[in-house]
């Protein structure tokens, strides 16, 4: 099989990199993200003119026509660099499920979110409602020609830089029953929208937000939504794995060039052999992750689609946490200090361990969808 990226896919990874190196040092990622906003908004309006919005988008749309493959080399490099922007709620998961429904709202978002025009969060997480997403206390009616949110949702990400949000609300069935889930679109500023802006881990801002006979317009079929969601948060995940796999680059870039730096008993400690053992644990399990990373992008839209994403998942979610240990050990307590960003690539793995899922709920997934 052949694993080679085309020229294109090159040329967004390298003019990507390039950029992220110029402007996205450390040094500008801790004066940023302790400002009040937590960003420096030039930074999407750039990766739009980059093409990076548009990339995984179709042309028609005002997209350049590329896929998930597209979404996994961006997200590498922003795992890199820790970017907070909303990449994946915008593009992957709104992006997805405008282009699965089509239509009128399809015509007018999907330009939109190619030019950086607008950000989406995705909100989803209800405090009862674990990683199961037909575990819905918000309810939508319809009343006249549209539909009244009543709700709350919690831990939404990005959603304090958001302009629109995409929910998920129950208009049919019984709780946790697939049919009747369904997902609309909603403006930040309706009526009935109330949120709690604060600061999450490594540099993120999320929100609660709370929907009180709040006006939405539906995405896709009423009650419906269930199937195509499970789809587009399988893109979403694998997406955050590439991610990891960018942090976890990184990691093992910052802990060997200190192997090879800091000196203990007259000798750089690299030379130690337990040292030398653990670093090579590292990379092994740095390149599992890669391999899992890897195998869930490109089964998307296979028939075993969900169940590659599923046990990537629970793969990379134990890799991640061991180069992240082992880098904060062999740094020792400076690897968890602000001087260095050890500490936040760490904090960032933590995170995508347990976003759309942890390593259990998806090994009970898998275990679903093998019956």
């Amino acid at each position: 099989m052949d694993f080679s990226f085309s020229e294109e896919q090159n040329l967004l990874r390298n003019s990507l990199s390039r950029y992220l190196a110029d402007h996205y040092s450390y040094e500008d990622w801790r004066k940023f993200t302790a400002s009040p906003e937590g960003r420096d908004p030039r930074h999407w309006r750039q990766f739009a003119e980059l093409g990076l919005l548009a990339a995984p988008l179709p042309e028609e749309h005002g997209g350049l026509g590329g896929g998930a493959i597209e979404s996994m080399v961006v997200m590498e490099e922003f795992g890199r660099a820790l970017v907070v922007e909303p990449f994946v709620p915008t593009v992957v998961i709104g992006g997805g499920l405008l282009m699965n429904a089509g239509g009128a709202l399809a015509e007018e978002i999907l330009p939109k979110i190619a030019g950086g025009e607008t950000i989406l969060a995705f909100a989803f997480a209800e405090a009862q409602g674990r990683y199961n997403l037909a575990d819905l206390a918000t309810t939508a009616k319809k009343q006249g020609g549209a539909h009244i949110l009543n709700g709350q949702k919690s831990v939404v990400l990005g959603a304090p830089w958001a302009d629109t949000l995409i929910v998920t609300a129950r208009t049919g069935g019984a709780r946790r029953e697939p049919g009747g889930v369904s997902v609309f679109l909603v403006e930040k500023g309706a009526k009935g929208v109330s949120t709690r802006d604060y600061a999450a881990m490594s540099g993120l801002r999320a929100s609660d937000v709370g929907f009180e006979n709040t006006p939405a317009r539906l995405i896709g079929e009423e009650g419906a939504a269930l199937e195509p969601l499970e789809k587009v948060m399988d893109h979403a995940i694998a997406a955050h794995l590439a991610e990891a796999n960018g942090a976890i680059a990184r990691l093992m870039a910052a802990t060997t060039e200190y192997a090879k730096t800091r000196k203990q008993f007259g000798q750089p400690i690299g030379k130690f052999q337990v040292l030398q053992h653990r670093m090579v644990d590292m990379y092994i399990a740095q390149q599992q992750a890669l391999s899992a990373g890897l195998m869930a992008n490109l089964k998307l839209g296979d028939t075993d689609g969900s169940r590659a994403v599923s046990a990537a998942k629970a793969a990379a979610g134990k890799y991640a946490r061991a180069v992240a240990e082992s880098a904060v050990q062999i740094h020792g307590g400076i690897g968890m200090t602000g001087e260095l960003d050890v500490g936040h690539y760490f904090k960032r793995l933590v995170l995508l361990e347990t976003l759309y899922g942890s390593p259990d709920h998806h090994l009970r997934r898998m275990a679903r969808l093998d019956q």
